[in-house]
């Protein structure tokens, strides 16, 4: 019998919030053009808004997958971001990654949003989003969730992939059972995505959902550093052989620009 080897990596990159929103289709071109699998967007208070630049960047490009990471759940009613994603995933199907999170706690308060349980929240938004984009009718009397025979006008063919974004072990336990994959956001080095694989797929073993929820990271490196090239490729091994499934790589906050990381990332 010959043994299946694992898939490789998929390899991506980050378009920052620090960089200016008109960047984002000449970047995405690039990324494209370079053959890049993935860009990703943030969607950090108070610059770009992600549905948007996600949307700019998928009619930008062809082939390009994109992902947003992340949408912070008390910003949107759930039907909202249920009715926005399914057209997007409608104008460029197969290639959108929603991604979910709490949001910044502080930033949520200063917009009168934040909610005294946030991991509640969002198991209750994500259950309720991935039901409508699966084109069912959607009940729920939830705390903070609340529908009433809600059903999309205009499903997609497919539910895009949803993506949670975590840290703590709960959070991470909840992307296990809910999410298509987990984004690792702010946990990158080897020994936290190790500890994160095993949490997400005990998560995914208590659902009893078949398969296996993929783990994603943000990787930064600085181009501005000597051999960026073998940098990145260490870095990227050094978090597959960890458990990560997905790699997208980010230049730091002060020198954004991912463009100078094209040439340096494995296709």
């Amino acid at each position: 019998m010959t043994e299946t080897s694992a898939p490789p990596p998929t390899v991506g990159i980050v378009f920052r919030p620090q960089s200016p929103p008109e960047d984002l289709p000449s970047v995405a071109r690039e990324a494209e053009a370079a053959g890049i699998a993935e860009l990703w967007l943030w969607e950090d208070c108070f610059l770009e808004g992600g549905l948007t630049s996600a949307t700019a960047a998928l009619l930008s490009s062809e082939r390009l997958k994109v992902g947003i990471g992340l949408l912070p759940v008390p910003l949107r009613n759930p039907a909202l971001a249920a009715m926005e994603l399914a057209t997007i995933e409608r104008l460029a199907p197969g290639r959108l990654v929603a991604g979910f999170g709490h949001g910044v706690l502080d930033w949520m308060g200063q917009v009168g949003a934040r909610v005294a349980s946030p991991l509640t929240l969002l198991r209750e938004y994500v259950t309720a989003v991935r039901s409508l984009l699966d084109g069912d009718t959607a009940d729920a009397d939830g705390r903070y969730v609340k529908l009433d025979r809600v059903a999309l006008g205009w499903p997609p063919a497919s539910a895009p992939e949803i993506a949670i974004g975590a840290t703590r072990p709960q959070t991470l336990r909840l992307a296990g059972e809910l999410g298509d994959s987990v984004l690792l956001d702010s946990v990158n080095d080897a020994a936290a995505v190790r500890a994160a694989r095993v949490i997400v797929d005990e998560g995914r073993a208590e659902s009893g959902r078949p398969g296996r929820t993929r783990v994603r990271v943000f990787a930064e490196v600085d181009p501005r550093s000597d051999a960026p090239a073998s940098r990145i490729a260490d870095r990227i091994a050094e978090l597959v052989d960890a458990g990560a499934d997905a790699v997208a790589v980010q230049a730091p906050a002060d020198a954004p620009d991912p463009r100078p990381l094209l040439d340096a990332l494995p296709r």
